[in-house]
């Protein structure tokens, strides 16, 4: 049967097409699933548990547990959990292609729980942000980045829905995490919710990582730590821009929301359940943007939903004041603000990046490095 023309083409919409007629198919399911539900797996119990940051920051906050610390040292916290995992990709790359997925994965699985462990038993500011921030950003890095090509490599027709069923995994463990987290505050302390944060993302990551599975020997990618050669362009800059702009925006929200409720006079457990449906929003919202993104444009959709979601921002957060509008604009907001994420973990990129790497590279080169399925050029 036929395969229908895509929804929009361009220049370098054929680039690849060789190489990849040449490649043996991908299975397109199979054993593909299991891997799907690893991947979301390791969603929900890394980027979830990252997610419930900001019920242990307006913790922090209201009941002052370490008096020395200012508001900037709270951020560090959770800006160091995305930066560390981002920056440390490059590394991660090549000690994959080294040593192999599953090796790479189990040092994240000791980085983060010792980084849970060991922030429960902080005393000192100094102390939190090498635990709970620069400990588990290296966990999750060591944990995320090698699963990154997983499934480019078991699916092509049934990527978009691969990709986002994986990719709400962090929204379901956001929203699991953050009324399981308060719930345990509330009947523990704080040093308890990390503990068993902890051993529940240990003992799940660990199942994860004993059935993911790559096909590296199928298809033979290349793993590229760093290209700086396409900082020369002024195409990749305006995408980095972007993931700059877009990746701000998206943790301001994510960290600040809770505190943000409780600052217009709503309870502890109203601004929990605010986080709650925030992440709700992005369970139900990441799979239909790989949907919409595959079947329309992902430059387009990405624009526009970026659009949307600054334009939130203005309708409905700066004037909240009640529960109601609050609620209406975490679930909203939610939905569309993890476009990144979604456009990124397709397989096929932008157009910017078919000229040089053809059509199964990723465009994430800078944090990880993967190619995606294309095998090296013969």
């Amino acid at each position: 049967m036929a395969t229908p023309p895509p929804a929009t083409t361009n220049e370098f919409d054929n680039v690849g097409d060789d190489d990849s007629s040449r490649e043996e198919a991908p299975p397109d399911g199979g054993y593909g699933w299991i891997c799907v539900a690893a991947c979301f797996m390791i969603n929900c119990f890394t980027w979830g548990t990252v997610a419930a940051y900001g019920i242990y920051l307006s913790r922090y906050l209201a009941e002052d547990i370490f008096p020395e610390a200012t508001t900037w040292d709270y951020a560090f916290i959770g800006g160091f959990n995305f930066s560390i995992a981002m920056l440390i990709a490059p590394i991660v790359t090549v000690l994959t292609r080294r040593f192999g997925i599953h090796t790479t994965m189990v040092a994240g699985l000791v980085f983060q729980c010792s980084g849970f462990t060991a922030a429960s038993f902080a005393t000192r500011i100094w102390q939190l942000h090498l635990t709970q921030g620069v400990l588990i950003g290296c966990g999750i890095g060591f944990l995320y980045i090698p699963s990154l090509p997983v499934l480019s490599q078991w699916f092509v027709r049934r990527r978009s829905l691969a990709n986002g069923i994986s990719a709400a995994g962090s929204g379901v463990g956001g929203a699991a995490f953050a009324w399981g987290t308060e719930a345990i505050i509330q009947h523990l302390d704080v040093g308890w919710a990390l503990r068993i944060t902890g051993v529940i993302a240990f003992v799940a990551n660990a199942a994860a990582i004993m059935v993911i599975r790559d096909r590296n020997r199928e298809v033979r990618p290349s793993q590229l730590g760093f290209d700086t050669k396409l900082l020369r362009r002024y195409d990749v800059m305006l995408l980095l821009a972007w993931i700059f702009i877009s990746m701000l925006g998206y943790i301001t929200l994510l960290f600040s929301l809770s505190d943000f409720a409780l600052s217009i006079g709503l309870t502890r457990a109203q601004a929990t359940d605010v986080i709650g449906l925030l992440n709700v929003g992005t369970a139900v919202g990441r799979p239909l943007i790989g949907i919409l993104s595959d079947r329309w444009s992902r430059i387009d959709t990405a624009g526009v939903l970026t659009l949307l979601c600054g334009l939130s921002c203005f309708a409905f957060w700066l004037p909240a004041t009640s529960l109601g509008l609050t609620v209406f604009f975490a679930i909203i907001c939610g939905a569309i603000i993890g476009v990144f994420w979604m456009e990124i973990s397709q397989a096929n990129p932008a157009p910017l990046f078919f000229e040089r790497y053809g059509e199964e590279r990723k465009k994430y080169f800078l944090t990880s490095g993967h190619d995606l399925g294309e095998k090296r050029t013969r």
